[in-house]
């Protein structure tokens, strides 16, 4: 058995490809594709993602146009919205739904930089995870002999390197979100 850093860095990749997944669905004042991500929609007896049953556009920074394609789904796609938990009130026309975007107001603000903090505290746990599965592994391989307690010493090193390098682009991501939403 030998040792893939490359899996452990692909790991924790995917910590940080989650958090920016997040983080765009994190409302900030501005219109983004991402922000009905979240939104699902019952639809031919089933739940579904809002972007299978509709296309989703961002006509201005303050708008999102949701153009449903069948219009036995507009109904249940303007509840979904109003229901989600963003604050949204879509504008029915025909099959299409017009969203504003309203400003946020400084309360939502503070509530919106807590939740990205708590997103990047998840990322930041996934990313401990994958180190500790790493060390732990290196440990097992020392003791049955695999590689030397040098060696050992030096892949956990190189562990320990790749995890403060996604810890600090981890927190860079999320000081980046946080000014995003504190602007007015």
């Amino acid at each position: 058995m030998s040792f893939d850093l490359k899996d452990l860095e692909r790991r924790m990749d995917g910590a940080l490809n989650s958090l920016s997944q997040e983080f765009g669905g994190l409302r900030t004042g501005r219109a983004s594709v991402n922000l009905l991500d979240s939104v699902m929609v019952p639809a031919y007896g089933a739940s579904m993602p809002l972007n299978q049953v509709a296309s989703i556009s961002v006509p201005e920074s303050r708008m999102l146009s949701v153009n449903i394609w069948d219009k036995q789904v507009v109904a249940a796609a303007d509840k979904a919205i109003r229901e989600s938990g963003l604050g949204l009130n879509p504008v029915v026309d025909g099959t299409n739904l017009r969203i504003p975007i309203p400003p946020l107001n400084e309360e939502r603000r503070t509530e919106l930089t807590k939740i990205a903090g708590k997103y990047a505290e998840s990322a930041r746990v996934a990313v401990r995870n994958v180190r500790r599965d790493g060390m732990d592994q290196l440990k097992k391989m020392e003791k049955d002999g695999e590689i030397s307690e040098d060696e050992q010493r030096d892949l956990s090193e190189k562990v320990q390197k790749l995890t403060d390098d996604h810890i600090k682009r981890i927190d860079e991501s999320l000081k980046a979100k946080e000014e995003e939403i504190m602007q007015v």
